[in-house]
């Protein structure tokens, strides 16, 4: 089983670089869902069928999926659905605002979650390719199991008995619609499904994201940016798509100082991404659409490659043992000393990089120590535990 992974800030090409590479997969006879996780889909233009919410065939080893959040929404939390209408009604919106505004923003990447990990564990797919938002929507995607795992760990059940003991006081209060066990239990029982989610997802020999890119100065400083955040959370990226690059047969001398410029940002990004291999796809004549001229795309991209195996091994979390001392090395690429900050609780380790927290769950062999010190060395992090 493989998961692919590809983001990229919005318009670099990602939804044609995932289809592209489905294409690819499913005609080496592997069995392929490409879902989108972008409420913005496009999926269905890149392959010019239409795609439903549910998997649906495309060609031969090949199936698709269009996320509809709403539908999901109705489906599988009618509990909190209700509850969300009631509290909305009661705060004055109409009974056509309060349904609107039911569909809680950010649903979206929580039932893809839940759709990737379903995939996976059917047996029904040997490959899982995701066309995901654009980067800022990709990174809260690949957060959200460290963050829901944090809440259902720490404050689900608080939360939850919290509020049945306050029920009867507030009743007397106020006639806001308090969230009953139902409610509760909704929550449950979708958690339950992402159980897991982030073992899978980390797990290097199964999943591996792919930075689609365009050789222009600040796509680049924003992929740059992914990647610290993506290495943060315990993702592996394997490679790095220079996507949209113009082709040599345009020898128009207006288009000079532009593939010069290009070629410059192709270095920059060979040598910033490196050891990850760097593939460049050029520029198309015109625009993609179809399986058969997204296969030939792929075929060009990918030059013999197998499009699903792992491109590159880069470590994000580590455990070294150093004569007495314990490190715990974290890959953070592109990182200043100056962007991190480290504070501890009890058994957890809070590392913050630039907008983003994550809360690391210690090792036994590490929570009976005390923190010696951390420094960054080259792209990594090192905490040393003594």
């Amino acid at each position: 089983m493989r998961i692919l992974l590809f983001t990229g800030k919005g318009g670099v090409g990602k939804t044609t670089v995932a289809a592209a590479t489905a294409i690819r997969a499913s005609e080496s006879g592997l069995r392929t869902i490409v879902v989108s996780t972008d409420p913005a889909h496009s999926l269905a233009d890149a392959f010019d069928v239409s795609l439903g919410d549910r998997p649906t065939p495309i060609s031969a080893n090949l199936w698709g999926q269009q996320l509809n959040a709403r539908t999901r929404f109705e489906e599988a939390w009618a509990d909190v659905r209700s509850y969300v209408v009631d509290v909305l009604d009661w705060a004055g919106a109409d009974a056509m605002e309060a349904e609107e505004l039911a569909v809680i923003p950010g649903l979206d990447e929580v039932f893809a979650l839940a759709d990737i990990k379903a995939f996976a564990e059917s047996g029904d797919f040997d490959v899982v390719v995701v066309d995901c938002a654009p980067t800022a929507e990709t990174i809260r995607l690949l957060s959200l199991p460290d963050v829901l795992g944090w809440y259902m760990d720490r404050v689900f059940e608080t939360q939850r008995r919290l509020t049945k003991l306050t029920r009867p006081l507030v009743a007397r209060m106020t006639n806001l619609p308090l969230a009953g066990d139902a409610v509760f239990g909704a929550i449950r029982r979708f958690y339950d499904r992402l159980d897991g989610v982030r073992d899978l997802l980390c797990d290097g020999n199964i999943t591996s994201a792919r930075l689609v890119v365009n050789p222009e100065r600040m796509v680049v400083a924003e992929a740059r940016r992914t990647y610290t955040y993506l290495a943060l959370f315990g993702y592996h990226v394997d490679a790095v798509i220079a996507n949209r690059m113009l082709p040599d047969a345009v020898d128009d001398p207006w288009f000079n100082r532009w593939k010069q410029s290009q070629s410059a940002h192709l270095e920059v990004i060979k040598d910033a991404f490196a050891p990850l291999p760097v593939l460049a796809a050029e520029l198309a004549g015109h625009e993609l659409g179809g399986c058969d001229q997204l296969s030939a795309f792929a075929a060009n991209l990918y030059e013999g490659r197998d499009v699903v195996a792992r491109m590159a091994d880069v470590e994000p979390l580590r455990v070294n043992a150093v004569g007495d001392s314990l490190v715990l090395s974290v890959h953070l690429p592109f990182t200043e000393r100056s962007e991190v900050q480290l504070g501890r609780a009890d058994g957890e380790l809070f590392l913050t990089v630039g907008p983003h927290r994550r809360a690391f769950v210690l090792p036994d062999s590490l929570v009976r120590r005390e923190v010696g010190g951390a420094r960054l060395e080259g792209d990594r992090l090192e905490v040393e535990f003594v």
